[in-house]
Protein backbone atom coordinates (compact mmCIF):
# COMPACT_ATOMS: atom_id res chain seq x y z
CA UNK A 1 0.00 0.00 0.00
CA UNK A 2 1.09 3.88 -0.26
CA UNK A 3 0.59 6.27 2.09
CA UNK A 4 -0.03 9.74 2.06
CA UNK A 5 -0.58 12.66 4.29
CA UNK A 6 -2.78 15.64 3.32
CA UNK A 7 -1.97 18.97 4.76
CA UNK A 8 -4.88 20.20 6.90
CA UNK A 9 -4.73 22.95 9.87
CA UNK A 10 -2.26 24.61 11.81
CA UNK A 11 -2.16 25.97 15.08
CA UNK A 12 1.12 28.29 16.14
CA UNK A 13 0.21 29.06 19.41
CA UNK A 14 0.45 25.25 20.41
CA UNK A 15 2.55 24.25 17.82
CA UNK A 16 0.21 21.92 16.28
CA UNK A 17 0.28 21.25 12.26
CA UNK A 18 -2.71 18.10 11.32
CA UNK A 19 -2.14 15.90 8.16
CA UNK A 20 -4.72 13.73 7.43
CA UNK A 21 -3.40 10.36 6.59
CA UNK A 22 -4.26 8.34 3.39
CA UNK A 23 -3.18 5.29 1.84
CA UNK A 24 -4.00 3.50 -1.57
CA UNK A 25 -4.59 -0.07 -2.29
CA UNK A 26 -1.83 -1.16 -4.77
CA UNK A 27 -3.55 -5.28 -4.66
CA UNK A 28 -6.16 -6.91 -3.52
CA UNK A 29 -4.35 -9.19 -0.82
CA UNK A 30 -3.67 -5.72 0.84
CA UNK A 31 -6.99 -5.44 1.86
CA UNK A 32 -7.16 -7.13 5.50
CA UNK A 33 -4.07 -5.21 6.74
CA UNK A 34 -5.20 -1.40 5.47
CA UNK A 35 -8.18 -2.06 7.26
CA UNK A 36 -6.17 -3.29 10.54
CA UNK A 37 -4.48 0.00 10.57
CA UNK A 38 -7.06 2.10 11.01
CA UNK A 39 -8.06 2.79 7.37
CA UNK A 40 -11.72 3.20 5.77
CA UNK A 41 -12.73 3.41 1.76
CA UNK A 42 -12.93 6.83 0.71
CA UNK A 43 -15.57 7.88 -1.99
CA UNK A 44 -16.29 11.11 -1.75
CA UNK A 45 -14.84 12.22 -5.05
CA UNK A 46 -16.21 10.25 -7.92
CA UNK A 47 -12.95 11.00 -10.37
CA UNK A 48 -10.56 9.27 -8.40
CA UNK A 49 -9.97 5.74 -10.08
CA UNK A 50 -8.05 4.12 -7.18
CA UNK A 51 -8.86 2.56 -4.04
CA UNK A 52 -8.29 5.81 -1.93
CA UNK A 53 -8.88 4.65 2.24
CA UNK A 54 -8.81 7.47 5.28
CA UNK A 55 -7.28 7.25 8.26
CA UNK A 56 -10.25 7.62 10.99
CA UNK A 57 -11.40 6.42 14.46
CA UNK A 58 -13.12 3.50 13.38
CA UNK A 59 -14.77 0.80 15.20
CA UNK A 60 -14.36 -3.14 14.42
CA UNK A 61 -15.91 -6.42 16.43
CA UNK A 62 -13.49 -9.33 17.07
CA UNK A 63 -15.64 -11.79 16.47
CA UNK A 64 -13.94 -14.23 18.72
CA UNK A 65 -15.51 -12.47 21.43
CA UNK A 66 -18.65 -11.76 19.48
CA UNK A 67 -21.67 -13.66 21.34
CA UNK A 68 -25.27 -12.68 21.33
CA UNK A 69 -26.21 -9.88 23.99
CA UNK A 70 -29.71 -9.87 25.68
CA UNK A 71 -30.49 -6.63 23.55
CA UNK A 72 -29.33 -8.65 20.33
CA UNK A 73 -31.94 -11.90 21.74
CA UNK A 74 -34.60 -9.02 22.51
CA UNK A 75 -34.60 -7.74 18.84
CA UNK A 76 -34.59 -10.72 17.50
CA UNK A 77 -37.85 -11.78 19.22
CA UNK A 78 -39.07 -8.68 17.71
CA UNK A 79 -38.37 -10.00 14.28
CA UNK A 80 -39.63 -13.30 14.92
CA UNK A 81 -43.16 -12.78 13.19
CA UNK A 82 -41.81 -11.00 9.94
CA UNK A 83 -39.33 -14.33 9.24
CA UNK A 84 -36.53 -12.13 7.42
CA UNK A 85 -34.36 -14.11 5.41
CA UNK A 86 -31.62 -12.91 3.58
CA UNK A 87 -28.95 -13.77 0.82
CA UNK A 88 -25.98 -13.05 0.20
CA UNK A 89 -24.94 -12.56 -3.33
CA UNK A 90 -21.25 -11.93 -4.80
CA UNK A 91 -21.77 -8.32 -6.08
CA UNK A 92 -20.59 -10.25 -9.34
CA UNK A 93 -23.93 -11.68 -9.42
CA UNK A 94 -26.21 -9.18 -8.26
CA UNK A 95 -28.27 -7.03 -10.81
CA UNK A 96 -26.77 -3.54 -10.04
CA UNK A 97 -28.19 -1.43 -12.68
CA UNK A 98 -32.08 -2.93 -11.37
CA UNK A 99 -34.21 0.20 -11.24
CA UNK A 100 -36.00 -1.09 -7.90
CA UNK A 101 -32.75 -1.55 -6.68
CA UNK A 102 -30.67 1.99 -7.28
CA UNK A 103 -34.35 3.55 -6.12
CA UNK A 104 -34.49 1.69 -3.28
CA UNK A 105 -30.96 2.73 -1.69
CA UNK A 106 -31.16 6.17 -3.30
CA UNK A 107 -34.65 7.02 -1.88
CA UNK A 108 -33.35 5.60 1.81
CA UNK A 109 -30.53 7.64 1.66
CA UNK A 110 -32.04 11.01 0.50
CA UNK A 111 -34.23 10.66 3.28
CA UNK A 112 -32.45 9.08 6.47
CA UNK A 113 -28.44 9.66 5.48
CA UNK A 114 -26.82 11.97 8.12
CA UNK A 115 -24.67 14.50 6.44
CA UNK A 116 -26.20 14.25 3.10
CA UNK A 117 -27.90 11.84 0.40
CA UNK A 118 -26.47 9.70 -1.86
CA UNK A 119 -26.84 10.47 -5.29
CA UNK A 120 -27.64 8.50 -8.44
CA UNK A 121 -23.82 9.06 -9.66
CA UNK A 122 -22.16 8.44 -6.48
CA UNK A 123 -24.64 4.92 -5.58
CA UNK A 124 -23.04 4.01 -9.61
CA UNK A 125 -19.44 4.63 -8.15
CA UNK A 126 -19.56 2.86 -5.32
CA UNK A 127 -21.23 -0.03 -6.59
CA UNK A 128 -17.94 0.09 -9.72
CA UNK A 129 -15.69 -0.37 -6.95
CA UNK A 130 -13.74 -3.84 -7.02
CA UNK A 131 -13.41 -3.74 -3.39
CA UNK A 132 -17.18 -3.90 -2.54
CA UNK A 133 -17.63 -7.94 -2.97
CA UNK A 134 -20.95 -8.85 -2.26
CA UNK A 135 -24.34 -7.26 -1.22
CA UNK A 136 -26.92 -8.69 1.71
CA UNK A 137 -30.46 -8.43 0.43
CA UNK A 138 -32.89 -8.50 3.90
CA UNK A 139 -36.64 -9.81 2.79
CA UNK A 140 -39.87 -10.98 4.57
CA UNK A 141 -42.60 -12.42 2.56
CA UNK A 142 -41.20 -11.36 -0.97
CA UNK A 143 -40.88 -7.85 0.37
CA UNK A 144 -37.30 -6.06 0.45
CA UNK A 145 -36.47 -4.93 3.72
CA UNK A 146 -32.84 -3.91 3.47
CA UNK A 147 -29.13 -3.92 1.64
CA UNK A 148 -25.84 -3.85 2.95
CA UNK A 149 -22.83 -3.45 0.91
CA UNK A 150 -19.69 -5.46 2.02
CA UNK A 151 -16.12 -6.38 1.76
CA UNK A 152 -14.94 -9.84 2.51
CA UNK A 153 -11.79 -10.64 2.22
CA UNK A 154 -8.91 -12.27 3.91
CA UNK A 155 -10.96 -13.17 7.29
CA UNK A 156 -12.55 -9.45 7.51
CA UNK A 157 -15.94 -8.43 6.71
CA UNK A 158 -16.44 -4.62 6.69
CA UNK A 159 -20.53 -3.62 7.01
CA UNK A 160 -19.99 -0.62 4.54
CA UNK A 161 -23.05 1.03 3.44
CA UNK A 162 -27.06 -0.23 4.54
CA UNK A 163 -29.89 1.04 2.98
CA UNK A 164 -33.27 0.32 5.03
CA UNK A 165 -37.34 -0.05 4.44
CA UNK A 166 -38.56 2.88 6.16
CA UNK A 167 -41.76 1.97 6.51
CA UNK A 168 -40.98 -0.91 8.61
CA UNK A 169 -37.92 1.14 10.48
CA UNK A 170 -41.29 2.84 12.17
CA UNK A 171 -42.41 -0.07 14.15
CA UNK A 172 -39.62 -2.53 13.90
CA UNK A 173 -35.34 -1.79 14.79
CA UNK A 174 -34.25 -3.34 11.47
CA UNK A 175 -30.73 -1.21 11.22
CA UNK A 176 -29.87 -3.03 14.60
CA UNK A 177 -31.13 -6.73 13.41
CA UNK A 178 -29.58 -6.35 10.14
CA UNK A 179 -26.35 -5.39 11.74
CA UNK A 180 -26.23 -7.65 14.44
CA UNK A 181 -27.86 -10.72 11.71
CA UNK A 182 -24.48 -10.15 9.32
CA UNK A 183 -22.33 -9.79 12.46
CA UNK A 184 -23.78 -13.21 13.21
CA UNK A 185 -23.22 -14.51 9.92
CA UNK A 186 -19.77 -13.56 9.89
CA UNK A 187 -18.86 -14.93 13.42
CA UNK A 188 -20.88 -18.47 11.93
CA UNK A 189 -18.15 -18.15 8.97
CA UNK A 190 -14.79 -17.83 10.85
CA UNK A 191 -14.31 -14.34 10.05
CA UNK A 192 -11.83 -12.76 12.35
CA UNK A 193 -13.16 -9.20 12.21
CA UNK A 194 -16.01 -7.13 11.42
CA UNK A 195 -15.80 -4.10 10.63
CA UNK A 196 -18.35 -0.94 11.13
CA UNK A 197 -17.07 1.80 10.33
CA UNK A 198 -16.27 5.42 11.69
CA UNK A 199 -17.40 6.37 15.55
CA UNK A 200 -17.72 9.88 16.06
CA UNK A 201 -20.15 11.57 18.57
CA UNK A 202 -22.32 9.77 21.43
CA UNK A 203 -25.14 8.77 18.63
CA UNK A 204 -22.43 6.23 17.34
CA UNK A 205 -22.20 4.29 20.82
CA UNK A 206 -25.16 2.03 19.89
CA UNK A 207 -22.63 0.13 17.80
CA UNK A 208 -20.86 -0.66 20.89
CA UNK A 209 -23.63 -0.83 23.26
CA UNK A 210 -25.52 -3.83 21.21
CA UNK A 211 -22.40 -5.49 20.51
CA UNK A 212 -20.06 -7.91 22.71
CA UNK A 213 -15.76 -7.52 21.03
CA UNK A 214 -15.71 -4.13 19.82
CA UNK A 215 -12.64 -1.99 19.79
CA UNK A 216 -12.08 0.92 18.40
CA UNK A 217 -8.66 2.46 16.20
CA UNK A 218 -7.06 5.24 18.60
CA UNK A 219 -4.19 6.55 16.14
CA UNK A 220 -1.50 3.74 17.67
CA UNK A 221 -4.12 0.22 17.54
CA UNK A 222 -7.09 -1.17 18.49
CA UNK A 223 -8.28 -0.22 21.71
CA UNK A 224 -11.24 -1.83 23.82
CA UNK A 225 -11.71 0.73 26.44
CA UNK A 226 -15.39 1.27 26.06
CA UNK A 227 -15.37 4.21 28.55
CA UNK A 228 -11.92 6.21 27.01
CA UNK A 229 -13.88 5.86 23.73
CA UNK A 230 -16.82 7.50 25.07
CA UNK A 231 -14.85 10.52 26.68
CA UNK A 232 -13.99 10.72 22.98
CA UNK A 233 -17.13 10.74 21.16
CA UNK A 234 -18.67 12.87 23.80
CA UNK A 235 -15.60 15.52 23.16
CA UNK A 236 -16.93 15.07 19.78
CA UNK A 237 -19.56 17.62 20.36
CA UNK A 238 -17.78 20.24 21.66
CA UNK A 239 -15.81 23.31 20.19
CA UNK A 240 -12.61 21.66 18.23
CA UNK A 241 -9.17 22.27 20.89
CA UNK A 242 -6.36 24.19 19.51
CA UNK A 243 -3.98 21.38 20.40
CA UNK A 244 -3.99 17.34 19.40
CA UNK A 245 -4.54 15.05 21.75
CA UNK A 246 -0.80 14.25 22.91
CA UNK A 247 -0.21 17.73 24.10
CA UNK A 248 -3.53 17.46 26.30
CA UNK A 249 -1.82 16.25 29.30
CA UNK A 250 -4.98 15.79 31.33
CA UNK A 251 -6.67 13.86 28.83
CA UNK A 252 -6.71 9.86 29.68
CA UNK A 253 -5.59 8.57 26.51
CA UNK A 254 -2.34 10.63 27.05
CA UNK A 255 -0.84 7.60 29.17
CA UNK A 256 -1.09 5.73 25.22
CA UNK A 257 2.01 8.30 23.93
CA UNK A 258 5.03 7.75 26.00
Amino acid sequence: MKRFFAEYRNDYSTYTFSYAAYCVKETREEVPAIYAEGFLPYTGRQDIDADVFYMARSLRVDLARFEDTSENRRVDRLASPLNIVFDVTPKADFDTASPVFTTFCTEYAEERFSGGSMETARLNYILSRDLLTHIFTFRAQEKTLGYVFTVIEGGILHYWYSFFDTATLQTFPLGKWMMWRTLRWAKERGLQYAYLGTCYQLKALYKVRDHKGCEFFDGMGWNDDTKLLKTLCNADSEPPPTADLFKQIDHPIQARYL
